[in-house]
């Protein structure tokens, strides 16, 4: 009996290890299944990123994601025609006065004219010998005439008078009177404004590099470095253009709505000890259209931390306009309100039928401001408490209450929209916040241009006249004659106020 019993007793503790074997190996199999769904993800993620469509544009009443095979082809969208139908076509096309063909380049009518007249050789009849009258003359082509530019030595006399009335009287002193020629532009240079405003706008409108415009002025007749250059455009920044940028920056301090992002840039001598290889960062702040003619700055910073926005916007009360960095938060008096086209990014890198849902909410909220885009701020909030507030509840819902759990995509991108509730209901109660930081990002986008050309700055001093001149240049020329009009009175002062360079 004992052995019977020893027996039972061994059995019952090998099953219940055995048990606890296959418990754990079908948590482990759980576990993996997990890890296998999630690097599944990704190689669906990372093919999608390599092969997949890289617009963010959605298209609709297609199942599944797959396109059309014949979009491209506008005859596939045509209805059938019958052959009386066909019949009549074809008899109105025949009868239809045939249009010319329209040119893809001509002139504006704006441009000057010019105009040569050919005659003939001998105007007179080889008849009678009489001579012959003129009856028509017709333009039989445009051609375009370019005149290049030309380099001129402008050079500065001054010319000196004195009174021989009053030197020849020994009892008088003698009188001089002086011509005062105006001071330049750079003190000890040949730069003049003409030169130094074509440098600038080379550089940060035609993103010309500076060592790609020397070999241009040569070809004009000014010998000069790209090292003269980057001298001219940091003096001209600080001396001429620091004021104007400083109060642009005070009018827009003064608005209650702004746009701001960030970029990365290189400076190569760095304050702060660290290698020039490190990242340095670009900032652009946007007002909005409807508080004015929008402003558009720029800021070189050797970080990207949250004293950086708080020594830029400090004292400003208002909201900005950002993405779902952390840096934008916490600062006193200001409302962030997040971007939701960064949310739907986020679902679009989804790979399952979860993305459509989630795309599909954020499309239906941008539809409807595509409605609302002429109205007033107003009406505008009217508008979007009425419809938009419904469906951005009803998409935090769904986001919340599914099982979105690990680290995959989709964990991500319900992660990312909870923790931005509240930035992204924003816009739904100011009619003048925009739904997304698309004008920031839209902005920021010269400076990223013209960093695959310039690729660097070499001093901290020129990081920030890049910022300067890139302030200056991205501004309409509309909104400059306005500006300069409205403010006219601070850039009036005498010549020495506002040229501090030293003699």
């Amino acid at each position: 009996m004992n052995v019977v019993g020893n027996d039972s007793s061994s059995n019952e503790k090998l099953i219940r290890l055995l048990e606890e074997q296959l418990a754990h190996s079908n948590q482990q199999n759980q576990e993996l299944m997990k890890q296998i769904d999630s690097l599944s993800q990704q190689v669906r993620q990372l093919t999608k990123l390599l092969y997949g469509s890289k617009t963010e544009k959605s298209r609709y009443n297609v199942p599944d994601g797959q396109g059309s095979l014949f979009e491209d082809d506008p005859s596939f969208n045509d209805s059938e025609h019958t052959e009386e139908q066909s019949q009549q076509t074809i008899s109105y096309t025949v009868v239809r006065k045939i249009q010319k063909k329209k040119r893809n380049d001509s002139l504006r009518d704006d441009v000057e004219v010019e105009e040569v007249h050919h005659l003939p050789a001998n105007i007179a009849c080889e008849c009678c010998q009489h001579q012959m009258v003129e009856i028509s003359g017709t333009v039989v082509r445009e051609e375009a005439k370019f005149i290049p530019a030309k380099m001129v030595k402008l050079q500065h006399i001054e010319h000196a008078y004195e009174c021989k009335n009053c030197k020849s009287d020994t009892a008088q002193p003698t009188k001089i009177k002086r011509g005062k020629a105006p001071q330049p532009a750079i003190q000890r240079s040949i730069a003049s404004p003409s030169v130094l405003a074509k440098v600038i706008y080379d550089k940060f409108a035609q993103y010309l590099p500076l060592y790609r415009q020397v070999n241009e002025w040569k070809r004009y007749g000014l010998d000069t470095n790209d090292k003269n250059l980057s001298n001219w455009v940091i003096r001209a920044s600080h001396d001429w253009l620091m004021p104007l940028y400083e109060r642009m920056k005070k009018l827009m301090m003064a608005k209650s709505v702004l746009h701001c992002d960030e970029t990365y840039s290189q400076i190569i001598n760095r304050s702060d000890g660290k290698s020039g290889q490190s990242n340095a960062y670009n900032w652009v702040y946007r007002s909005v259209p409807t508080q004015g003619p929008p402003i558009t700055l720029f800021q070189s910073s050797l970080s990207r931390a949250r004293s950086v926005l708080e020594n830029f916007t400090q004292g400003y009360r208002g909201t900005i306009v950002c993405d779902g960095y952390s840096a934008y938060g916490k600062l006193e008096g200001v409302t962030f309100a997040n971007c939701w086209a960064h949310v739907r990014r986020y679902w679009l890198k989804v790979d399952s039928k979860k993305c459509q849902i989630g795309v599909s909410y954020c499309d239906e909220l941008y539809r409807l401001e595509r409605q609302f885009k002429h109205l007033s701020p107003s009406k505008r909030r009217k508008k979007r408490q009425k419809h938009s507030l419904p469906i951005v509840e009803k998409f935090l819902h769904w986001v919340d209450t599914s099982p979105f759990f690990g680290k995959n995509a989709l964990a991500k991108a319900a992660e990312y929209t909870l923790n931005r509730a509240d930035g992204l209901k924003a816009f739904l109660y100011d009619g003048r916040v925009e739904i997304d930081n698309n004008p920031a990002e839209n902005a920021i986008r010269p400076n990223v241009i013209g960093r695959k050309n310039w690729l660097f700055s070499v001093s901290e001093a020129g990081a920030m006249a890049n910022a300067i001149c890139l302030s200056v240049a991205r501004n309409s020329q509309k909104q400059w004659h306005q500006f300069l009009r409205i403010h006219k009175e601070t850039f009036d002062g005498p010549t020495e106020s506002r040229n501090p360079s030293k003699p």
